[in-house]
């Protein structure tokens, strides 16, 4: 990057949450940043430039980033964290449903990449940071589907960092835990809901609930993003939190029966 006090940020999913605080503090940085929503919303700050971007329509994004560079010049760092949730089980939701759901989680953060990455290549090198979760290394029961999106997002991140890296660009991966979002409410229901799932998923709601109101607040994910950014020698996953960074260390140590029954005894159910 070529001045990661001065560079050029692009975050998409910038109107509010991870996203929002993530662009200011990415401002705070001393970065010139440009957020997008899907709607239009007033400049959240002084300095930084609110866009209308679709990442769901191919057209969207091209206008979007031909606008950035337009008026910036380049892009030294995009930051995809525009997503959805979906909270149900796995059976619950059609495949058309699950094709929305990627759409945005994973195919959005493609066509936004496929954008910039010329721009940073023209450039001389860049930063890409894609927003994963720990359920992108774990398993979510009732979220099946949105895990899934992650579990994708963290297998193309890898894989597409070891493609860019010559040109100087890398892709690197903040994964937070449970953050003090409107995560929950805004997740979409799943649409065959199946009355022999009303109660776990009844149950899995509340815990989502009650670690949700526990959880990080987003600025400490703003924080990992800001280290991710400016780090010399970036490291490719980068958990965002204490609770974030023990479930990483967890996953790799624990063996994976005893770590099967602690995650089904802390989603509440059967062991």
């Amino acid at each position: 990057m070529s001045n990661t006090k001065h560079g050029v940020a692009l975050v998409t999913g910038a109107s509010s949450g991870i996203g929002l605080a993530t662009a200011r503090a990415l401002q705070r940085e001393g970065y010139r940043v440009f957020g997008t929503s899907r709607k239009a919303v007033p400049d959240a700050a002084s300095g930084m430039t609110m866009l209308v971007c679709d990442v769901t329509d191919e057209e969207s994004v091209r206008r979007m980033v031909a606008d950035v560079v337009s008026q910036a010049g380049r892009i030294d760092l995009l930051v995809n964290n525009a997503g959805s949730g979906l909270i149900g089980g796995a059976e619950e939701s059609s495949v058309d449903q699950a094709k929305t759901l990627f759409e945005v989680n994973v195919f959005g953060v493609m066509r936004v990449s496929n954008e910039v990455l010329p721009v940073m290549r023209r450039q001389g090198g860049g930063r890409i940071i894609n927003m994963s979760s720990v359920v992108g290394f774990l398993p979510s029961p009732f979220s099946a589907l949105y895990s899934s999106t992650k579990h994708a997002i963290e297998g193309y991140s890898e894989s597409l960092d070891h493609e860019v890296r010559t040109d100087g660009i890398r892709v690197l991966l903040v994964e937070p835990a449970f953050t003090r979002t409107s995560f929950e409410q805004n997740a979409t229901q799943p649409d065959r809901m199946l009355g022999i799932y009303d109660k776990a998923r009844a149950s899995m709601n509340a815990v989502w609930n009650s670690a949700i109101e526990a959880g990080d607040a987003p600025e400490s994910v703003a924080a990992t993003v800001v280290s991710a950014a400016a780090a010399t020698s970036p490291k490719l996953r980068y958990p965002a939190g204490k609770r974030a960074r023990r479930l990483h260390l967890l996953r790799r140590l624990v063996p994976s029966s005893a770590f099967d029954q602690s995650l089904r005894k802390q989603m509440n159910l059967p062991v």
